[in-house]
């Protein structure tokens, strides 16, 4: 019942630092000594991507459609949950969404190392939905001293709903028990399907709300007609004021805000209509548009394509839906392409998200044209410190991994492997400890720099019902390395690691 209990704490202690519950747990006084280790004998797994790519972000998981919210230091990104339709229907099967009902988590510090915290469950949160996909993300600290998050999403193709939280990772609730925004909303007309919603906050702190889809009465295909534009309300949770047209030109979806400068950034792909007469918009691109006031329809300006389809990148040609978001000082691209699924070689659209660079002049708001590559991030902002205790769910890459284990890694066959970017022993002398928070039966190695790289340290350990923090001598390097965990036996827990001097 202790251990029970304990346990608990543990995870309510991480749930509130926003932290898996065994990075709370690893506790190297109560180390016990590694068992005999042998070297792994199995083959490392082979990788669905290049260990010298950042893209896409997640090997084992299928998701799309991104957005993001800093918090104390960290990049959350929420995606549409494409894993969830890939359980449902099989790899070979067409992706058509209907079977989504939930959003992934991932978050980083540093652009290249990330962390996988599960999903939110909108089928559970609110009963309603039909479908749920496309979200974005906001914040602000209210009046009760906590950051707030409201996360916009479709629901569907037939409108926008709304979650609310206290924390990036939860607990998420519905406060509306319906949609925010739909086809019957008083004041939206010619707008056939309200969906897809892009969310900010500008500098005078008041929230805006853009959305569309489908083609209006009159609507042609150079000007379909159902881009929107409205204010929240002070709540963030409703409408105020008159819903406006944003002219786009062949619009068809992925809507998204940004404020820059003073100004409002309205991004969106266009549709995939033939234009031969107008070269500047290519079909399924992602295009955008400036104003500095978004409700007189006259003022938006057209600014061009700054995002290619993948298609034209070198991936398969999907659909296309970014998020724009500066981090750390530099702006950043999110978006998806297909790129893991033609690794896996499956059928199935589904899509994987990916980031990059996106040069930003805010001076005069213009966005830099880019497409995407499978290099991305691959420098991270900052170096990993081994000294203290570290998330063995953090990861630029891995192979062999179980996709339903947030906050951990589990080995799904022996060989299964990760790597951590930056690690940085600067200074940190010869000899060491390795610490490691596992739980099952088998060896964790610690290679340096590649998978056939030297081996630093190793634990074996025989523990099936329960963690144990487990300790072995450890060769500690100098200088700045990647660190590659190979794991054999299956079914290991792994989480969490530290070095000692």
């Amino acid at each position: 019942m202790k251990t029970i209990v304990r346990r608990m704490l543990i995870m309510l202690l991480a749930t509130a630092l926003c932290l898996p519950a065994a990075l709370a747990e690893l506790q190297p006084e109560n180390a016990v000594p590694s068992l005999p280790a042998e070297p792994v004998a199995d083959a490392p797994v082979k990788a669905l991507k290049s260990v010298y790519n950042g893209n896409p972000i997640s090997s084992e998981i299928f998701c799309a459609d991104p957005t993001a919210v800093e918090y104390e230091g960290r990049l959350y990104v929420y995606a549409t949950n494409d894993h969830q339709q890939y359980i449902a229907k099989g790899a070979d099967a067409e992706n058509t969404y209907e079977r989504i009902k939930s959003f992934v988590i991932f978050s980083t510090d540093d652009m290249v190392n990330w962390i996988y915290h599960g999903t939110i469950d909108t089928a559970s949160i609110a009963p309603w939905v039909w479908a749920s996909w496309a979200p974005s993300v906001i914040s602000r600290v209210e009046a009760d001293g906590l950051t707030h998050f409201y996360l916009y999403f479709s629901n569907s193709g037939a409108g926008v709903g709304v979650l609310t939280a206290t924390n990036p990772l939860g607990p998420w609730t519905d406060p509306l028990g319906h949609m925010l925004v739909s086809a019957q909303t008083p004041g939206l007309t010619d707008c056939p399907q309200p969906f897809d919603p892009g969310a900010v906050i500008d500098d005078e702190g008041t929230g805006w709300l853009s959305f569309g889809g489908g083609v209006a009465p009159g609507g042609t295909d150079a000007m379909p007609g159902t881009a929107r534009i409205v204010r929240l309300g002070s709540d963030l949770i409703s409408l105020e004021g008159p819903i406006a047209e944003i002219p786009a030109p062949y619009f068809f979806e992925a809507s998204e805000l940004n404020y820059i400068n003073g100004t409002f950034v309205y991004t969106y792909c266009s549709n995939w209509k033939e234009r031969a007469e107008e070269p500047r918009i290519p079909v399924a691109g992602m295009d955008y548009m400036t104003t500095k006031t978004p409700l007189d329809p006259e003022s938006w300006v057209f600014r061009g394509e700054y995002f290619k389809n993948p298609g034209r990148s070198g991936f398969d040609y999907s659909n296309n839906h970014t998020h724009l978001h500066k981090y750390q000082g530099t702006w950043y691209m999110i978006y998806h392409t297909m790129s893991l699924k033609a690794a896996m070689g499956i059928k199935g659209g589904y899509r994987s998200v990916c980031v990059n660079e996106l040069p930003v002049d805010e001076e005069r708001v213009t966005l830099t044209a880019v497409g995407g590559t499978s290099r991305g991030i691959v420098k991270p902002l900052k170096s990993v410190n081994p000294f203290e205790t570290q998330p063995a769910a953090s990861r630029a890459a891995g192979a062999g991994l179980s996709w339903n284990a947030p906050g951990y890694t589990l080995n799904m066959e022996s060989g299964a492997w990760t790597r951590v970017a930056g690690v940085d022993f600067t200074d940190a002398g010869a000899q060491g400890t390795f610490f490691a928070e596992v739980k099952g039966k088998g060896t964790l190695e610690v290679r340096l720099d590649s998978l056939t790289g030297e081996t630093v340290a190793a634990v074996a350990f025989d523990s099936t019902q329960d963690f144990v923090t487990v300790q072995a001598p450890a060769a500690l390097p100098d200088g700045t390395h990647d660190l590659y965990f190979v794991l054999s036996g299956k079914y290991i827990w792994f989480a969490a690691w530290q070095f000692a001097r």
